[in-house]
């Protein structure tokens, strides 16, 4: 038998479960209203970067450093079409690299070393950062400038520097991190969508 102190505990948890599903849905809702034009021309970007045959560079930390390497899988895998591979690194998985860029110069200049290793003019740089201020993504935004790549920047709490730097900035307008992941990680399925129907359009069979 379940006691009623049990109970009332449940309910509780499901009250806290059902304000959190609420306050993400209020997020995305909000991120509809204000950014979709920024996701659509960040897609536009990206398509017509593969079209040319250049690639994408991404970064972030902790969880952005996770959606970071699920955007990157996304591409080179598939999304929904079977199709060819499409050039998506990630700049957080080279432990080797991550490890001696840090400890020969600084953490600061782990993503900006490698943009200046491996970015090319025309390439693109998809920087994540829900504060829009972790200085080594920043250094990564200004290395990509100097290297003449264009930058998208995937931010929230105003946008930080990251927004004032990026060529497309798309800004969850929430200061609560976790909401702000959430909606990234939407943001890049939206844009794996919106991308493979732009580099790979179905074409309609002619008519008999």
């Amino acid at each position: 038998m379940i006691s009623r102190r049990s109970s009332l505990g449940d309910r509780r948890l499901g009250e806290v479960a059902q304000r959190l599903l609420l306050e993400s849905i209020a997020t995305k809702q909000a991120l509809l209203d204000e950014g979709e034009s920024q996701i659509v021309e960040a897609a536009r970007l990206i398509a017509g970067t593969f079209r040319r045959g250049r690639k994408l560079l991404l970064c972030g930390n902790g969880g952005s450093a996770a959606d970071a390497q699920h955007l990157a899988a996304e591409f080179v895998g598939r999304f929904r079409r079977e199709r060819r591979a499409l050039p998506a690194v990630c700049l957080t998985t080279n432990t080797s690299t991550l490890t001696a860029v840090s400890n020969d110069y600084s953490y600061e200049d782990c993503f900006s070393r490698q943009v200046e290793a491996f970015g090319q003019p025309g390439d693109v740089l998809v920087a994540i950062s829900t504060s829009g201020r972790s200085p080594n993504v920043l250094g990564a935004v200004r290395s990509a400038r100097q290297q003449r790549l264009r930058v998208i920047g995937l931010t929230g709490a105003g946008g930080g520097a990251l927004a004032k730097l990026s060529d497309v900035p798309i800004v969850v307008p929430s200061n609560n991190t976790q909401h702000i992941q959430e909606c990234h990680i939407t943001i890049a399925h939206i844009l794996c969508e919106l991308v493979e129907t732009l580099v790979f359009p179905v074409r309609s069979s002619a008519r008999s």
